[in-house]
């Protein structure tokens, strides 16, 4: 009867660590490129695991966490930025993954120290020039376009963007709070308009000539070559791409991350899920699909991506971009930067 018992109690367990992870998982999730579809679609069909998607701004979902607590559903949190992945860390809406895969295969600037997030993509902010008004020995490095040579041609979103408030960060980061203002106070004053609109309504300006220079993300103008409309076709395809700053800190990146949320009740799930986003598979796609660079090293680029050429990244922790968060808005509204 003993040996019985224990054979029931053996099988029993054997099932348990079969069946241990959910059959669905939820993610709050502020990206929204159709690559994510494909993605999510490939993960289900592989693991059994469907894949909740609730979409808003990163913002109202770190707020949404919040409210709900330990109730909240959510398994992952993604979003487009690093700084809004620390800023969820810092509320302690994540809890710390321990991966051997994820910590090999994602290199340590672009995941959290302690596990609560990690990059799956990554892109650049970089200058897009008109290539006939602009010499490609004009562009430097951010700090350049402070010069009053610039005076009325350069063109940039709102400083209420988290892309612009993470590259105000970085800057900080290396020059310090007083030096990023008398920056953001110049480049201000170099503007052929008041800040407004996409990055690329920004591409669209220097096409259009009200502007010679951009700062904008690389994909964009993946976006826009591979744009349904020809006229943005036109405009991407005759946009130049300069990556600033190669001769000394490097360009200025940043990563779509995720994170397991402290609430999740089905983390093993969903620490697989992100797990899959790090994939051969998975990253050969996002630069053929969503023009973003890949985050694992040695993964291939698209063709598009290999005609930019390499470029030096800056090595700045992305950590520190949520942590100068504040400090950068800051700056900004002394700047006067709308």
């Amino acid at each position: 009867m003993k040996k019985k018992i224990t054979l029931l109690v053996s099988a029993a367990l054997f099932c348990l660590s079969t069946f241990t992870l959910a059959d669905e998982i939820t993610l709050y999730s502020h990206r929204h490129y159709e690559y994510d579809k494909v993605l999510f679609k490939k993960f289900s069909d592989e693991t059994g695991i469907k894949v909740n998607v609730v979409k808003a701004g990163a913002d109202e979902l770190i707020e949404r966490l919040k409210a709900e607590g330990d109730n909240s559903e959510a398994d992952l949190l993604m979003t487009v930025d690093a700084g809004r992945l620390q800023r969820a860390k810092a509320a302690g809406l994540l809890q710390p993954v321990e991966s051997k895969l994820l910590s090999e295969r994602i290199p340590a600037a672009y995941r959290d120290s302690e596990g609560s997030w990690f990059g799956v993509s990554m892109r650049a902010r970089i200058l897009a020039y008109a290539k006939d008004r602009v010499e490609l020995g004009e562009l430097k490095s951010y700090e350049d376009l402070a010069d009053p040579k610039w005076r009325g041609r350069i063109v940039v979103r709102s400083s209420s963007n988290i892309y612009n408030q993470s590259l105000m960060a970085s800057i900080i980061a290396e020059h310090g709070v007083d030096d990023a203002r008398v920056w953001a106070q110049a480049v201000r004053k170099n503007m052929a308009r008041p800040p407004q609109g996409s990055d690329r309504d920004q591409i669209r300006a220097v096409a259009a000539g009200l502007a010679d220079v951009a700062i904008v993300n690389t994909y964009y103008v993946g976006l826009l070559i591979n744009s349904s409309e020809p006229k943005d076709q036109t405009v991407g395809k005759g946009t130049g791409i300069f990556f600033p700053n190669q001769s000394d800190r490097g360009t200025h990146v940043n990563v779509s991350g995720v994170g397991v949320t402290k609430a999740s009740k089905n983390s093993e799930a969903a620490i697989r899920f992100i797990e899959f986003l790090v994939s051969d598979e998975a990253q050969a796609g996002f630069p053929q699909v969503s023009h973003e660079y890949p985050i694992v090293e040695g993964a291939p680029w698209s063709g598009l991506l290999d005609s930019w050429g390499e470029f030096k990244t800056d090595s700045l922790e992305l950590g520190r971009l949520g942590e100068l968060n504040a400090a950068a808005v800051t700056v900004f509204n002394e700047a006067g930067w709308e």
